[in-house]
């Protein structure tokens, strides 16, 4: 008996050490390793209408996670500066190490970045490649990579969701009530006047009610077919869908003007709405210093300048709008466009 007793307790520890050499096996190496990537084009690069079949290629090497993994790789991008706050995936392949898009696909993503995509002018932006196993696992970045593009002129067209309701009879043809997806990535956004109390709208995709979304519960959630969603107090509303996530959000908002050109940062100075042409506007007396728009009384949404000094905006920006010289202004706000834009007009 003793004999059997000691062979067990071996055949024990053999077993344990097994397992202790396999969950060795299994974790993941303390000091992972990036990828490194190369860009097309080097540091400037000029995409032409006549190469836009032409195929840019980027390369990466291996992300090291300390095993061997089934790897997804993408090549995001992001205007620089920005830190990749609002990325753009350019490419998207598993477990090789090389992908690409062509120059037609790539000159769309970076055309939105124009203030006045009729007349591009060179934008600067950055490219890092990400590396993902899973979510239980942390993303490998490569280092960012700084580029200029200058991109062609064609026409823009967002992937756009309808927004049909009882505000405007119920249309899913309307183009004039949509959210639109500025980077095609299935989040979509946009400001809508809701003229009604209580409205009750819905978002189909498409023209038509073939493919429609509405909210059962009304707790944010998406369903195909679903109920009808309500809002609250007639109004300006932003509206937010993430259709890969199935979710949405809907917030009535009332616009201010704040700042040190016009009554400080502790003071909003209240915008009217006008709902012909669609613009927030004030009148007033500037002077030479900096302002914003927020909503609501909050920096909860706020929009500054991006950056360019072009009037377009950005949200959370940390650059305030500037006002040139100290003056009488009418400051008008557009946010009935995909890109939001400011007028500053001295009177």
């Amino acid at each position: 008996m003793k004999k059997i007793s000691i062979l067990i307790l071996a055949l024990g520890l053999i077993a344990m050490f097994a397992c202790k050499k396999d969950e060795t096996k299994a974790q993941l190496s303390a000091s992972p390793n990036a990828s490194v990537l190369t860009v097309p084009g080097g540091s400037q690069m000029v995409l032409l209408k006549s190469d836009s079949a032409v195929a840019l290629t980027y390369n990466w090497t291996a992300a090291d996670f300390g095993q061997t993994l089934v790897t997804t790789y993408t090549v995001e991008m992001d205007l620089a500066g920005h830190n990749f706050s609002n990325p753009i995936p350019v490419v998207l392949v598993s477990n090789v190490l090389t992908g690409s898009i062509n120059t037609y696909d790539l000159n769309q993503k970076v055309l939105p970045y124009e203030y006045d995509p009729k007349n591009p002018v060179p934008v600067n932006v950055e490219f890092r490649v990400s590396a993902i196993v899973n979510a239980n696992v942390p993303a490998l970045y490569s280092a960012v990579i700084a580029q200029t593009i200058t991109p062609y002129y064609v026409k823009i067209v967002y992937p756009i969701l309808f927004v049909p309701g009882n505000y405007q009879g119920w249309n899913p043809a309307d183009s004039n009530t949509v959210v639109t997806s500025l980077t095609s990535n299935g989040k979509y956004e946009g400001y809508i006047w809701f003229g009604i109390d209580a409205c009750l709208f819905k978002y189909t995709q498409g023209p038509s009610w073939t493919t429609n979304w509405g909210d059962n519960a009304g707790n944010g959630t998406l369903q195909l077919n679903g109920s009808n969603i309500v809002a609250g107090s007639r109004g300006y509303y932003k509206l937010d869908v993430n259709l890969p996530a199935l979710t949405h959000t809907f917030l009535l908002t009332t616009w201010t003007l704040i700042g040190d050109a016009a009554s400080g940062w502790s003071t909003d100075i209240p915008m009217a709405y006008d709902t012909v042409a669609k613009t927030w506007s004030v009148t007033l007396n500037l002077s030479a210093a900096g302002l914003k728009f927020r909503a609501n009384g909050t920096w909860d949404l706020n929009y500054g300048d991006d950056g360019t000094n072009t009037g377009k905006l950005l949200l959370g920006s940390a650059n305030n709008i500037t006002v040139p010289s100290a003056g009488n202004y009418t400051v008008t706000m557009n946010l009935s466009q995909p890109i939001y834009k400011y007028i500053l007009k001295k009177n």
